[in-house]
């Protein structure tokens, strides 16, 4: 990418459709927002972009009721993206264009958006993994896809950094799915693959009313040192992306090692709430990532 390409998207036409996708981030994802602002422009404002599509396809999969044709709507909102990505305008929204801009200005590859389209059409029905193999396709549907995008957009010096940004959207995923266990499994999705249910002994009702702790914990803890092993595996990745870039992935990675660690301390914690960083903490990860800035 050229630095002319990338300037692109700070044109002064773009910047209405740019400032738009800025508060779509920073209204509905505060730590993913704080984390960004850690990045140079126009890079930022890229990933701002890249950001309030996600959140759109999330809406339309959200929105869904009764009745609600959201096939029809998915159907559309895939049909704009590819044109988006062709750097074509379907319609003259400011996501459309912002998402155009940076489809013109960086070497974005489609098939990541396909991916986490088709993760959110997989999420309209209920879902009950039986095997680890799934979690993990699961996992690369859906964060593995995002990583590489960003990855993409914030420039890198090694091809390995692809594989490994992969490996870090399934850490980041794993995450995730345990915060979200109690959550996603009133919606009739279980993410956690029975394989691990019959290894420790318990069913998922037995996990939501915390019926026999140690075996619980045994589940979750296992579910933890996964998540910790998959950043442990990715973490050359860092040292390959370019350097103006590394504190923002230091910070998002921060903030999601933080949480993991949150719900190590207590796992049961998981059931009854939603765990999450205290604001503080969170501000210190931030800290901590621009000081070390790009080494």
């Amino acid at each position: 990418m050229s630095a002319t390409a990338g300037t692109l998207l700070l044109h002064e036409d773009l910047r209405d459709a740019v400032q738009y996708c800025r508060e779509v981030t920073r209204a509905r994802a505060a730590n993913f927002y704080w984390g960004l602002r850690l990045t140079p422009e126009p890079q930022r404002s890229a990933m701002y972009a890249i950001y309030a599509w996600m959140r759109e396809a999330d809406d339309i999969v959200d929105g869904a009721t009764a009745g609600s044709d959201v096939a029809r709507s998915i159907q559309t909102f895939r049909a704009h993206t590819r044109l988006a990505l062709r750097g074509e305008v379907a319609e003259p929204t400011s996501l459309w264009r912002a998402l155009a801009a940076v489809a013109r200005a960086y070497p974005l590859d489609a098939s990541d958006f396909e991916a986490m389209i088709d993760g959110q059409i997989a999420d309209l029905r209920p879902q009950r993994l039986q095997h680890e193999v799934e979690l993990r396709q699961y996992c690369e549907q859906v964060a593995s896809s995002v990583g590489r995008v960003c990855v993409r957009v914030w420039g890198y010096q090694s091809p390995d950094a692809l594989a490994l940004a992969s490996e870090r959207g399934v850490a980041f995923q794993m995450v995730n799915v345990i915060r979200d266990v109690a959550e996603d499994a009133r919606m009739g999705r279980v993410y956690i693959p029975q394989e691990r249910f019959d290894g420790a002994g318990i069913d998922v009702d037995g996990l939501l009313h915390w019926r026999d702790p140690p075996r619980c914990l045994a589940l979750l803890e296992g579910m933890i040192e996964s998540a910790r092993d998959r950043f442990e595996a990715s973490a050359p990745l860092e040292s390959m992306i370019e350097p103006t870039c590394r504190p923002t992935l230091r910070g998002l990675t921060g903030m999601y090692r933080a949480l993991l660690e949150r719900m190590a301390a207590d796992p049961e914690r998981v059931v009854r709430q939603r765990v999450s960083v205290p604001t503080l903490q969170k501000a210190l990860v931030i800290l901590r990532a621009r000081l070390a800035g790009g080494r």
